[in-house]
């Protein structure tokens, strides 16, 4: 009995801790996240009791609306903190790689593979869409994608490579966008395939890097 209790603190805290920093990350971005959230739960409830009045159970429909009311708060917070979060590493030195590591499930990302002087740097992939790089910084980085391309096709020959350019001109992707733009590439291989590639892959390593922290979601159910 015991036992249980204290692996459900163990579960409990680590959920609060996120939620927590989530909200120190919005409130740093966005000051109002604390007003617009009373708001939204008290109009919430309150529409909730004007239909419990104008039926005759406003005591009824006020306990209906409640927990309503704090999943409809809970939404909307999960919606902005998810773009407080990019929003408070944009520009940052490792931003991308940030993105790409806090993708949990199919992918492993190795930060840093190259690095220029002026900080622009590219970072490897490695799912069942096969190897995917990408790079951050000016347009010089454009040649360091062409030139670890080569590197990586010597190492992993036959396997396919995809290259992104995180940014908002046209043919980049933006930094919000990145997570889901890898996570909808096509499957090209096996799960056994892929394991082989990240053995091969991992001897290489890369460079180490400073990486922004703070919450960065992978996707709004997660944090729900």
């Amino acid at each position: 009995m015991f036992k249980r209790k204290a692996k459900e603190e163990k579960i409990k805290k680590p959920r609060f801790q996120t939620f927590r920093d989530a909200y120190a990350v919005t409130k740093q971005v966005k000051p109002w996240i604390p007003f617009a959230l009373i708001a939204i739960f008290l109009i919430t409830w309150i529409i909730g009791i004007a239909i419990g009045l104008g039926i005759g159970h406003p005591v009824y429909f006020g306990f209906i609306f409640l927990p309503l009311s704090a999943l409809t708060t809970l939404l909307f917070f999960t919606r902005v903190a998810g773009s407080s979060a990019y929003k408070s590493i944009e520009g940052q030195i490792g931003a991308g790689a940030s993105v790409l590591m806090a993708i949990r499930k199919g992918w492993t990302t190795t930060p840093a593979v190259a690095v220029a002087r002026n900080q622009d740097m590219v970072h490897r992939s490695v799912g069942r869409a096969g190897i995917v790089l990408t790079g951050e910084g000016s347009q010089a980085v454009n040649q360091m994608l062409t030139e670890e391309r080569k590197k990586t096709e010597r190492f992993a020959p036959g396997v396919p490579i995809a290259l992104v350019l995180v940014g908002d001109e046209k043919g980049q992707v933006p930094l919000r966008k990145l997570q889901k733009h890898l996570q909808k590439m096509p499957k090209k291989l096996t799960a056994h395939q892929m394991r082989e590639v990240r053995a091969r892959l991992k001897a290489v390593g890369g460079l180490s890097m400073p990486i922004p922290k703070g919450p960065m979601p992978t996707r709004a159910t997660k944090m729900r």
